[in-house]
């Protein structure tokens, strides 16, 4: 039998614990997406080493540190859904290689002078996204989505004319990382699974360059001082700690939330570029980057508007 009141009562306690989740949750997506934003910071701690042998460290390194990780969880047998059969490993395996590509150009542009470039390419990815969805799965676009899509076009045509070149490095971050989204949509594993599973993928080749590179004298291990030994050998820890803040405010958050909050990374790295580094940043420059946030904006209003469709009709 009830109490009287006591229905309130439990009603009230499960809306507290929802709001609770959904501070924390928002706690631990923020702070996922403030540290990579500031992921610049960590790699220009290490110009004088190559981003090939970086990545091929954060590679390594992740692993060890993932695979800790997944014990601590108890989660191994999450993983063997990679390996069930030749298209889900071939899925992981591709995904691997389009996050190694995005790492890689990431890197090696952070330590060039172009995190503003870099950071362009992350607010290109939902908009790539929502193109891979047409193009890939024939989905039909809402007219907001079109309108963000011809922002994003015009922007890119006002950098090649105006600022006389391609902006290969943001165009390239983004169709490696919107490719390795969709992917990830494919694959049965968790976040935390999926990236192990990656990184265990790539693990023989990482570890055979850095032996090669050691042995004939080009690898920075032994050869740097302790400061940069010290960022190189953080690479794990600094690849995974972001993930699995992420994951925890994934399984809190309305998806909504979670895609507005993912403006905050290349806010950041762009605030970083022009008030840290002083990268230079011209007037089309900052016409094309207006352009490229007005289609956000429409997107984000479009996803909003469309959620709250589902939810009342």
């Amino acid at each position: 039998m009830t109490p009287p009141g006591g229905t309130r009562m439990v009603t009230d306690l499960t809306t507290d614990t929802k709001h609770q989740d959904g501070a924390a949750g928002f706690l631990y997506a923020l702070s996922a997406f403030l540290l990579w934003g500031t992921f610049p910071i960590y790699w220009k701690q290490m110009q004088g080493v190559s981003a090939f042998e970086l990545i091929a460290h954060r590679i390594v390194w992740s692993l060890f540190f993932l695979l800790l990780v997944q014990a601590w969880r108890r989660r191994y047998g999450a993983m063997l859904a990679a390996f069930t059969s030749w298209s889900s490993f071939g899925v992981n395996l591709l995904s691997s290689v389009l996050l190694t590509a995005n790492w890689t150009i990431y890197v090696w542009a952070v330590n060039r002078g172009n995190v503003i470039e870099s950071s362009l390419g992350y607010f290109l990815v939902p908009i790539a996204n929502v193109a891979i969805g047409s193009l890939l799965l024939h989905e039909r676009l809402r007219p907001l989505q079109w309108c963000a899509i011809a922002f994003a076009a015009a922007a890119v045509a006002l950098l090649l004319f105006g600022v006389g070149h391609v902006p290969w490095i943001a165009l390239s971050i983004a169709a490696t990382w919107a490719g390795y989204g969709f992917l990830k949509k494919k694959s049965p594993l968790g976040p935390i699974a999926g990236l192990t599973i990656e990184t265990f993928v790539l693990f023989p080749l990482a570890a055979a360059a850095l032996f090669w590179w050691h042995h004939t004298g080009e690898g920075a291990l032994g050869r740097v001082d302790a400061r940069t030994h010290a960022f190189i050998l953080c690479a794990g820890i600094v690849t995974a700690v972001p993930l699995l803040l992420f994951a925890s405010g994934a399984q809190r958050l309305r998806f909504t939330t979670l895609g507005l909050l993912q403006y905050v990374s290349p806010t950041v790295q762009f605030l970083l570029g022009y008030f840290l580094y002083r990268e230079p940043f011209s007037s089309s420059q900052f016409v094309a980057y207006a352009l490229i946030w007005s289609g956000l904006i429409l997107y984000s209003a479009d996803g909003f508007w469309s959620q709250r469709k589902r939810l009342f009709g």
